[in-house]
């Protein structure tokens, strides 16, 4: 499947990314959200929660595993799971739930749950942001892609 590729010079950059994609995104979608510490996956967590229309404050969930926001066009169901040992402990959160729902489900750090990424709806966008050294600070590229889970 084809893979874009952007390149963001800023953090509004980044944000407005999620923004625009928020403003088309459907029922039903799930993003794995996959980058280091600080790449920006929060911020553009925010950018797509804009474009939905959640007015709330969005932060990382890195705590509390789940946060909701039901305040726009589409529920957005963040989860960061980078505290998760045990892929099977998102059953205590209602993962299927969520992810089988009507909202957007944003999965940070992905290759957590590994096993149950496997068992989503196909097919899901990975969205991969990286720095590159070799350019400014605020740099990132973004690559976006459909996946499909590997047992269908």
């Amino acid at each position: 499947m084809e893979t874009k590729v952007y390149e963001s010079s800023s953090p509004d950059e980044t944000y407005e990314l999620g923004r625009s994609i928020g403003e088309s995104i459907e029922a039903g979608s799930i993003i794995a959200l996959d980058g280091d510490l600080g790449a920006g996956k929060t911020l553009f967590t925010q950018g797509l929660a804009a474009g939905l229309g959640i007015t709330e404050p969005v932060n990382s969930p890195t705590f509390t595993i789940l946060q909701i926001y039901d305040s726009g066009r589409i529920p957005l169901y963040h989860f960061d799971v980078y505290r998760i040992d045990d892929p099977y402990e998102m059953e205590e959160v209602g993962f299927d739930d969520y992810i089988f729902g009507d909202g957007v489900s944003v999965i940070e750090w992905p290759e957590r749950i590994a096993e149950l990424m496997e068992q989503i709806p196909d097919p899901y966008t990975e969205i991969r942001i990286s720095r590159d050294d070799a350019h400014e600070f605020d740099y990132r590229r973004i690559e976006i892609s459909e996946k499909s889970g590997s047992n269908r």
